[in-house]
């Protein structure tokens, strides 16, 4: 394989891929709101020639390169979180802007410039033969990702009957190779009380009491050490061999899980009286080892949720919200954890390209370089990605590898940087051939 010519190659269409991204961050586009974005998106995978273009009735865009046998498929998720405080912003979010080496607005690094290498990948494979009857490419450009990663690759593998041999995904990973990620899900806890006179506290039964119990258990399933003398064991027992004896290796590679109260809320009768109700939102996340079981079990041993009985329900949300076609696909509020082994044939074939292509330490802007040269190449996510559904739920092998940096995402004054597009279209571009090369 030429590496030079694909570098050429991915180089030649930094403008394209510029305008592209620009374009693409001038509409916005929220979880339920990305149609316009998607018919953009649509419009460049027809111009440069994509074999079968198609919108899903989620609204998934799927664009397909080349007619070979084995799938292997390119995600990114086309929707943005809000701009926030527009204070807090020196640009506008959605024009953007762009000098000679960045290119800023809401979803340049999360993740609309992953798609943009992704597309222009596929289109390099095209120009320079590369596309043979080994393998098709499938570039997707997914729904709803922010408010429930995972969930357009359930619909997608489920409904739409689509399964790759393996997908990257193109969150931002700072220059580097990532194999993984915690999990995570959103958990409930409901408590009953008994309302009276204000005046009277003692003839009802606070929630809000008894919940801000529970909540000191929480607080201490989180921060305390795995010692059999505490009356709560920290999460921290999952990092270790006698706690998680199948798993804990890779609990230490991804890092422990932990458990946050992100939401309160309460009933009662009015301001002068006890509150009758008292509910909380838990953001729970999940090493190797944890399952949804295992999570909403640990929260209902807490002592204090034993100690109130009946009074306590825990449970795990759903996600209902339809997408921006209408679709309603109904899924719990879980994300797994995922981590593909260092020795998979994926990560072997991508690490080769790097080290063909850029070497075998993690590349950037100036800005940028010294940070990610001192985290090594092959590393791991600290968020959730919809590797959650591709390997957490699915089985199917999931690698991710694009551009832009992780503390951008969700932040204001957001951007990325054009020689990660660059980079990014050139691996995409090499990968297939060499995993189909490494596995025939």
């Amino acid at each position: 394989m030429d590496f030079e010519a694909i570098k050429k190659a991915a180089a030649g269409y930094e403008k394209d891929m510029a305008k592209f991204l620009r374009d693409l961050v001038r509409i916005p586009g929220e979880s339920s709101g990305e149609g316009d974005k998607l018919n953009r998106a649509k419009e460049e995978m027809e111009k440069l020639g994509f074999d079968k273009v198609e919108i899903d009735k989620q609204g998934n865009l799927l664009g397909y390169m080349g007619t070979g046998k084995r799938l292997i498929a390119f995600d990114g998720h086309m929707d943005t979180v809000a701009i926030g405080e527009i204070k807090n912003w020196t640009f506008d979010p959605y024009e953007g802007y762009e000098n000679d080496t960045e290119i800023g607005g809401r979803g340049t690094s999360d993740q609309e410039g992953g798609i943009v290498s992704a597309v222009y990948g596929a289109k390099i494979m095209k120009d320079l033969g590369l596309l043979n009857d080994e393998y098709t490419v499938l570039v997707t450009a997914t729904v709803q990702e922010e408010d429930c990663d995972g969930l357009c690759w359930q619909y997608i593998i489920k409904e739409d009957g689509i399964r790759p041999e393996f997908v990257v995904s193109t969150e931002p990973t700072d220059g580097g190779i990532y194999r993984g990620q915690r999990g995570r899900m959103e958990i409930r806890v409901d408590v009953k009380g008994v309302s009276s006179h204000g005046s009277a506290p003692e003839r009802g039964d606070n929630a809000i009491y008894k919940m801000a119990d529970i909540l000191n258990d929480v607080r201490a399933l989180n921060n305390n050490g795995c010692t059999e003398s505490t009356a709560v064991i920290g999460l921290e027992k999952m990092l270790h061999e006698k706690w998680n004896p199948e798993h804990w290796q890779e609990a230490r590679f991804l890092g422990r899980g932990t458990v946050t109260t992100s939401q309160i809320y309460f009933s009662s009768p009015s301001r002068c009286a006890v509150a009758d109700g008292c509910s909380v939102s838990l953001d729970r996340r999940m090493t190797a080892g944890e399952t949804w079981e295992s999570c909403l079990e640990e929260i209902r041993q807490l002592p204090a949720v034993k100690k109130y009985g009946d009074d306590v329900v825990v449970s795990m949300y759903d996600y209902d919200r339809p997408s921006y076609t209408g679709l309603v696909y109904p899924i719990e509020c879980y994300f797994p954890t995922w981590v593909i082994p260092e020795d998979h044939e994926v990560t072997k074939a991508l690490m080769e390209v790097h080290h063909n292509l850029y070497g075998e330490k993690r590349q950037g802007p100036d800005t940028q370089i010294k940070m990610r040269e001192a985290r090594p190449l092959l590393d791991k996510w600290t968020f959730s990605t919809n590797g959650v559904s591709i390997m957490g739920r699915n089985g199917i092998p999931c690698i991710g590898f694009g551009p832009g940096a992780e503390d951008q995402a969700h932040a204001p004054n957001e951007i990325s940087w054009k020689e990660d597009l660059v980079r990014c279209a050139a691996v995409y571009a090499a990968l297939p051939t060499v995993y189909t090369n490494n596995t025939k």
